[in-house]
């Protein structure tokens, strides 16, 4: 086949689609991700009653900064993820969203266990193993259940190899098969991903940046792992193939029943992709909802501000807009991060409680949880924080004598309690 031929490859539909549907080849004026999308497939839904593949649970990681000099000695700590815990269920997925520099790319490192966490505990399905304490010869097993997908599909791939010597390597490295069925297990996974299977002999530089991906996609997939991370596996591509890649990633969930942890920007593809999802900020999540929750009743200030940078296509086309919350300052440097809630130097909301205290992951609803002293639908926040009760607290922060501060819990699972914010009261599904 020709260069021509391989370039114009990528518009066709994915070989892996189960309903025959083909993914759109050009974005039609006004269209949105999610209209793309939508073409090809309906957005993922979720199984509350699922089991979780991952529990995370006060991970951490903290990166040494280093003085100048010949004796090097360490001077701080980037606190790039600070205690955070989630679960990814069995088959489902999860999308961890946030600005940049936030942590989400960091988690998923920790996950796929390339960067040793600082503490906190990482558990695989049913396993009492914490994967964060596993060494090199202990996590050999587990690569085989946890992949991750690479945000560039260029840099994650070697030049000076093929691509059958890419996809085909972690078979050889686990003697999965006999290396006279490797070639043609490849050949099968170039397939399920879109490419033609006579292109294992090519190298990386020979193809596009969409097929790039699905390369990196098909080595993910060699091992028939139970878990995917994800970390922005469509952000260098532009939204028709995007919306091909996210199809193709929908048809690999339901085929091999595998989970993911995506990682994003783009709340659009989240959205649709992702029936659950975590916000991050400053290394913490600051609020975990399923995706109606997040997306028409987010809690908090920092989610709506994100919510409302979205640019919203068709309110444009009739005439009216989203009023948009524009955050005050820059990010604050996770090697001195503020005291108290991390978000309150850019919050219209603070008060003198969110210098004093941090406010607690606390669940606030059947699959919602938000870590706010004023947590509210945007322009329903309280005036007075509701965590004082629990925290031991007068509503300047200074603790009140008498009181004991109620332990919220950090398990990542939704419990059948939770803290009612309107009542203040504890109520039960």
């Amino acid at each position: 086949m020709s260069d021509v031929n391989l370039e114009k490859s990528e518009e066709r539909p994915d070989l892996g689609s189960t309903n025959g549907a083909a993914a759109p080849t050009e974005t039609a004026a006004g269209l949105t991700f999610a209209d793309v999308a939508q073409q090809g497939h309906t957005a993922a839904e979720l199984d509350p009653n699922a089991k979780s593949v991952l529990s995370v649970q006060d991970l951490k990681m903290y990166f040494p900064v280093k003085s100048s000099g010949v004796l090097r000695r360490t001077v701080g700590h980037v606190q790039a993820v600070d205690g955070i815990s989630f679960q990814v269920p069995k088959g489902g997925s999860l999308g961890l969203v946030g600005e940049s520099g936030c942590g989400k790319s960091t988690t998923g490192r920790l996950i796929t266990r390339l960067y040793t966490p600082t503490g906190g505990s990482m558990k695989f399905g049913d396993a009492e193993d914490d994967i964060a304490k596993m060494s090199n010869r202990q996590l050999k097993p587990l690569r085989r259940n946890v992949q991750m997908i690479f945000q560039d599909p260029y840099t994650s791939l070697n030049p000076r190899h093929t691509v059958g010597a890419i996809v085909g390597a972690p078979l050889a490295v686990h003697n999965v098969v006999p290396k006279n069925k490797i070639l043609p297990r490849v050949q099968e996974l170039l397939e399920i991903v879109g490419l033609n299977p006579e292109h294992y002999n090519r190298y990386p530089n020979e193809f596009s940046g969409g097929q790039r991906q699905r390369i990196g996609i098909a080595r993910a997939l060699t091992l028939n792992p139970k878990l995917l991370v994800a970390d922005e596996p469509v952000s260098a591509l532009d939204v028709s193939i995007q919306a091909q890649v996210i199809n193709l990633l929908q048809d690999i969930q339901r085929e091999f029943d595998v989970a993911f942890l995506f990682i994003a920007h783009d709340l659009a593809v989240v959205r649709h992709f992702c029936p659950e999802v975590a916000v991050m900020y400053l290394g913490k999540i600051v609020e975990i909802a399923d995706r109606e929750t997040i997306y028409g009743h987010a809690h908090h200030p920092y989610t709506q501000a994100l919510l409302s940078a979205v640019p919203d296509v068709k309110q444009a086309a009739i005439g009216g807009r989203r009023e948009r919350i524009r955050l005050e300052g820059d990010v604050p440097s996770p090697i001195n991060p503020p005291s108290g809630c991390r978000f309150r130097t850019r919050c219209s909301l603070a008060q003198e409680i969110c210098a004093k205290v941090e406010p607690p992951l606390l669940q606030i609803g059947p699959r919602h949880k938000v870590a706010c002293h004023f947590p509210g639908e945007l322009g329903q926040h309280p005036s007075t924080p509701v965590t004082t009760g629990l925290l031991g607290v007068d509503r300047e922060g200074s603790p009140v004598s008498g009181e004991t501060a109620t332990t919220v819990s950090t398990d990542p699972a939704f419990a059948d309690e939770w803290f009612d914010v309107k009542t203040q009261k504890t109520v039960s599904a």
